[in-house]
């Protein structure tokens, strides 16, 4: 893509799964590129679907649904900036079940 692979991999977590699928989609060959779009996408979607489900099932109890959702924004950014860094250090870091399944589905 013309791009410096360490940064293309940030760049895959920028707005976390969009970015993944625009990487995925644009990068054809390189392997360290398309872990880190597939990594963004299986990570960042599913964490999107879980604090949406989570928010209508409290949306009736203010408290507990803003408490909630405030952690789980919290642990998404920390684990956002975390994969951002071992992104642009050149690193294929690996979460624990998702990095594995992106693995394999890059081949």
């Amino acid at each position: 893509m013309g791009l410096e692979e360490n940064i293309a991999g940030v760049l895959c977590y920028v707005l976390g799964w969009i970015t993944g699928i625009v990487f995925l989609v644009l990068e054809k060959e390189n392997k360290f590129v398309r872990f880190h779009a597939m990594q963004s996408i299986a990570t960042f979607l599913p964490l999107m679907v879980i604090a949406w489900i989570t928010n209508l099932i409290f949306m009736w109890i203010p408290f507990i649904s803003w408490a909630i959702s405030t952690l789980i924004w919290i642990l998404v950014l920390i684990l956002w900036l975390i994969l951002m860094f071992k992104a642009y250090q050149g690193e294929m870091y690996k979460l624990p079940i998702v990095g594995n399944f992106a693995e394999k589905q890059i081949g």
